[in-house]
């Protein structure tokens, strides 16, 4: 397999968290000054689910998963210490270590100052947050480290295949456990809508590319690419129009759910470093094992968040805060991983 082609970290992908800022201003503004519009746009639903948010979903996710390439599962087994120390954190550790922390510090170290209404819905966007495993940024911190190309590809492409059939078990158990309410119908139907649908929509329009030839394939890349950002910018604007007013009421309440945010990521991310470390694998592999395992899928969390909860609910608050707080904290962990490469390889002391 040739290795993907490396392409320079976008403005857009630099300053995800500067544009975030700016919806939740544009956002919250537009919320207050015309309530109407929105509140026509949050009834477009069917099945509960929201149509225009759907939409904007699909443009977000589907260009993201035409770069994944299933072909590559074949690569699995030639790192198999990495692909395990990664499936491990992402899937057994990952969801229920955020669980954890939401019931720490929303139900009890920041409890008295949150809404009391609002404290499942907090707890759920978070077990969402960390239920679903990065899918495209991962491409950029990797590349940020020098990681190994073909392991990066083939553990995106393994997790992907895993969220399709694990997504709603995980996220159903943890939020049962969490004595919030499973509505089972609708977290299934987010899952083909949301995983299902467009991966095998993307995976026919990267082959019908792939037959005009690789250089078709990232010109459509390159061309297609600010449609993600622009889609999750356009749905951060819808969602802090229906938030605005909560936000107003507690502006410090995104700074509370943004702490067991950091924490998970800074712990997952140490966590899978060290055990690659432990189990001999090379740097190149460690370190997108170890961002694998610390970022999100955050497009999928929020739409899923949206369908489940609806626009106004804390759940959907929690994952946008993911979204806020994720290139400054992944950017954190590169700079981590790249300045202790000397400690890495560094053999052990007798």
């Amino acid at each position: 397999m040739s290795q993907p082609k490396a392409q320079p970290m976008s403005v857009f992908e630099r300053y995800l968290t500067v544009w975030v800022f700016l919806c939740i201003v544009v956002g919250i503004g537009l919320g207050q000054l015309a309530p109407g519009p929105f509140q026509a746009i949050g009834r477009m639903e069917v099945a509960q689910v929201n149509l225009p948010v759907g939409l904007l979903i699909w443009v977000m996710i589907i260009p993201m998963l035409i770069k994944v390439d299933f072909g590559s599962l074949s690569q699995v087994k030639g790192h198999w210490r990495g692909i395990g120390v990664t499936l491990f954190v992402n899937w057994a550790v990952k969801p229920f270590s955020m669980a954890f922390l939401g019931w720490l510090f929303v139900r009890e170290v920041f409890a008295p100052w949150l809404p009391a209404d609002q404290l499942d819905s907090y707890i759920a966007g978070l077990i969402l947050l960390a239920a679903a495993p990065c899918t495209a940024m991962v491409f950029v911190w990797s590349r940020l480290t020098n990681g190994h190309p073909l392991f990066t590809l083939s553990q995106v492409a393994l997790n992907d295949t895993i969220m399709v059939f694990a997504f709603a078990p995980v996220v159903g158990l943890l939020l049962g456990l969490s004595s919030i309410t499973v509505p089972w119908g609708t977290l299934v139907t987010s899952v083909v809508l949301y995983i299902v649908v467009p991966v095998i929509l993307a995976q026919i329009i990267r082959r019908v590319l792939l037959q005009r030839g690789s250089a078709a394939l990232e010109a459509a890349l390159a061309r297609i690419g600010p449609w993600s950002i622009t889609a999750l910018l356009a749905t951060l604007v819808l969602l802090f129009a229906f938030q605005g007013q909560a936000i107003m009421d507690q502006p410090l309440v995104i700074a509370m759910l943004a702490v067991p945010i950091l924490i998970q990521v800074l712990f997952n991310s140490a966590l899978a470093y060290w055990l690659n470390r432990q189990l001999g694998e090379a740097h190149n592999v460690a370190c997108p094992s170890a961002l694998i395992g610390a970022s999100n899928f955050f497009e999928l969390a929020v739409a899923t968040a949206v369908s489940l909860f609806g626009f106004q609910s804390g759940a959907a608050l929690a994952t946008v805060v993911g979204v806020l707080i994720e290139v400054p904290v992944m950017l954190l962990v590169v700079r981590v991983v790249n300045q202790t490469k000397p400690w890495y390889e560094r053999p052990e002391a007798p």
